[in-house]
């Protein structure tokens, strides 16, 4: 019998003990980070509510209890009751039995009324029918890819079923190392914008955290090939870590599975779906462009069934002397800061990913209180000494400006964003503005893969700021569903009517100018002087966004056929950068984030920044904290205790 058999028989003993003698245990396993109950006795377990609180307290293991198949109410029988149980207000839209596990997906209007007063609708339901109820959202606004991520982890069920349960056994593992250390090894992201990737090590363990790619340079990737990555196989890597959906962190995490890694990624439910919408546009828009994608498709597949979602703050053993932590990081829709405490008590390391300190008009601002942080691992894209971006009233107010200017031109206003967060931030910014007066209302048309990442956004209110997230439960008063947002589904002919149609406003990808519908648009609207593109998030250098922002005139486009064929268009259009929207903390913003932590880390890593950002701000950290500070060059390692 294997250590963990022994560990689980132990369990089952132990939680025996603990429970009244009129409900009975049938099986203990690990699925994941969580211990898995099955119990012949749902309904008393429902009726005792404390009582898995008490488990998991006393086992210190998140529980999941599930009732033994064979007890279970028919599906014909369950739903009528279920249905009879929640309220009407609450919108079910769907009941989803899966008699192997007990449970039923409960999709609705309202998750909150489905769930109940600290759950006591939840525990109704498995009294009245001995299901095991799980709660999802159905999404105000319809998104295909929330729908494809849910059908597609329904189709492989049991698959990852068996995925978590040898997850589970590897993080229950007997520890075999004798001594206790930790390490971090740069794999990219250092002294540059991108293609972020880390391997935190111990004597135990080793987590990738992040696996991006470079803006504006296919060819430059991690450094995944060297011994203690990949370069000794896809198995000595255990458990990756995703911070946020953005490509320049997530864009190689299905390469991972092409090279035969087979472990969890743990990330955010959100962060999960996003990774899957931007990493299959990122092989949709390799192929229009005649490269060849680096892994197919259905490695993308492996790695949203591999994922194992996390909420913020929910302490998860990911590895047998490794606790992982998420917390918002306030950078896009479900970005996190995580954090990795190391054996009983020994380090602490925090990886930041990209952070917004300050709220937004989408989310609060990111968390940075940690019991102990011996090590943070910091971005510094706006790190350097003069990166003070504008206050946000002050940017809004300028690109009102620039849309009323543009709109009395008889031009319209082309702003590339990311499609997930700026996009959005955008919307907002716009439907207030036109809603209050301030800029004449006009349409707002929303090309590439923003309008689905909106609806993506709907799906999660539960990461928005308290105030937008009571809007958008409200449909009338739903920002996003303004009648001024037009979302471009016809492709060229449509955009074709909207450069010579009226004063209008263009929100398109990709947000660096380096490919997708933004590209069309340069074509239609750059001879046009009367029209302004407007930047309002960061341009990485060697990116066409970039070389616009700094004056270039003559621009190469791809036509997009696989030829590579490419044409020149002269720009015309006025171009205006308009500070204080970008995702990032500005040079105070991360210098408060480190001055606010109680306690201060003892060593801060500055990465994710030109070279000049990252060691402007690891100087400046270490003369006003006192603090030992590097600015990292990739492929370094550092080694703590």
């Amino acid at each position: 019998m294997s250590s963990v058999d022994r560990q689980l028989d132990d369990l089952q003993a132990e939680i025996a003990a603990e429970i009244p003698d009129d409900v009975s245990i049938s099986d203990v396993t690990y699925e994941g980070p969580e211990l898995v109950v099955y119990t012949r006795d749902p309904r008393t377990f429902a009726e005792k509510g404390d009582l898995v609180r008490q488990l998991a307290g006393k086992l210190r293991k998140r529980i999941t209890v599930r009732p033994d198949p064979e007890v279970l109410t028919s599906p014909a029988e369950a739903e009528p009751e279920i249905r009879e149980v929640v309220p009407e207000d609450a919108g079910v839209t769907e009941l989803d039995f899966h008699p192997d596990t007990g449970e039923v997906v409960i999709e609705a209007e309202k998750p909150g009324m489905v769930i109940g007063r600290h759950g006591s609708t939840l525990r109704e339901i498995t009294s009245e029918v001995g299901w095991s109820p799980e709660v999802v959202r159905t999404p105000p606004i319809e998104s295909s890819t929330v729908k494809n991520v849910r059908d597609f982890l329904k189709q492989e069920r049991q698959q990852r079923r068996d995925v978590l349960e040898r997850v589970g056994r590897q993080i229950h593992r007997e520890e075999m190392a004798d001594e206790q250390w930790v390490r971090i090894t740069t794999l990219g992201c250092c002294r540059e914008v991108g293609r972020a990737a880390f391997l935190l090590s111990t004597a135990e363990t080793r987590v990738l955290i992040d696996c991006g790619d470079k803006p504006g340079a296919e060819d430059e990737v991690p450094y995944l090939q060297v011994p203690e990555a990949l370069g000794a196989g896809a198995t000595n890597i255990d458990a990756v870590v995703l911070t946020h959906a953005h490509l320049d962190h997530s864009a190689l995490i299905p390469l991972l599975f092409k090279y035969g890694y087979d472990g969890p990624i743990y990330t955010t439910e959100p962060t999960r779906d996003l990774m899957g919408l931007l990493t299959l546009d990122y092989l949709d828009v390799a192929g229009k462009e005649g490269r060849t994608p680096p892994y197919e498709s259905e490695m993308v597949r492996e790695a949203i069934k591999h994922t194992v979602p996390l909420e913020y703050g929910d302490v998860t053993d990911i590895a047998p002397d490794v606790k992982l932590t998420l917390h918002n990081a306030g950078h896009i829709l479900g970005s996190a800061v995580a954090h990795f405490h190391v054996g009983d008590g020994y380090y602490n390391v925090a990886f930041s990913g990209d952070i917004h300190y300050d709220d937004t008009r989408l989310f609060n601002g990111a968390v940075n209180d940690f019991p102990r942080v011996e090590t943070l691992v910091l971005e510094s894209t706006y790190g350097g000494r003069n990166d003070y971006q504008t206050d946000q009233e002050d940017s809004e107010r300028k690109l009102k400006q620039v849309i009323r200017e543009a709109h009395d031109r008889g031009g319209k206003v082309l702003i590339p964003a990311f499609a997930v967060g700026r996009s959005q931030e955008m919307m907002l910014v716009l439907e207030e503005a036109m809603r209050e007066g301030d800029v004449p209302t006009m349409p707002v048309h929303l090309d590439g893969m923003i309008w689905e990442a909106t609806a993506i956004h709907t799906a999660y209110p539960e990461y928005l700021r308290d105030d937008l997230r009571e809007r958008i439960f409200h449909e009338d008063e739903n920002p996003f569903l303004a009648e001024q947002f037009n979302h471009i589904d016809e492709g060229e002919e449509e955009r074709q009517e909207v450069a010579d149609g009226d004063p209008a406003i263009v929100l398109t990808t990709s947000g660096m100018v380096e490919g997708g519908p933004v590209m069309s648009w340069l074509r239609h609207l750059a001879s046009d002087e009367r029209s302004t593109m407007a930047f309002v998030g960061y341009q990485a250098q060697g990116t066409l966004g970039r070389r616009i922002q700094n004056g270039r005139r003559e621009l190469p486009l791809s036509d997009g056929d696989p030829t590579g064929r490419r044409e020149t268009v002269t720009m015309e259009m006025n171009v205006e950068t308009v500070d204080g929207f970008s995702g990032h903390a500005d040079r105070q913003g991360l210098e408060n984030f480190v001055r606010t932590m109680n306690p201060r880390p003892e060593k801060v890593l500055c990465v994710h920044g030109d070279e000049s950002s990252t060691q402007d701000l690891s100087s400046a950290l270490y003369h006003e904290y006192n603090m030992r500070t590097f600015a990292p060059r990739n492929l370094e390692t550092f080694r703590f205790r």
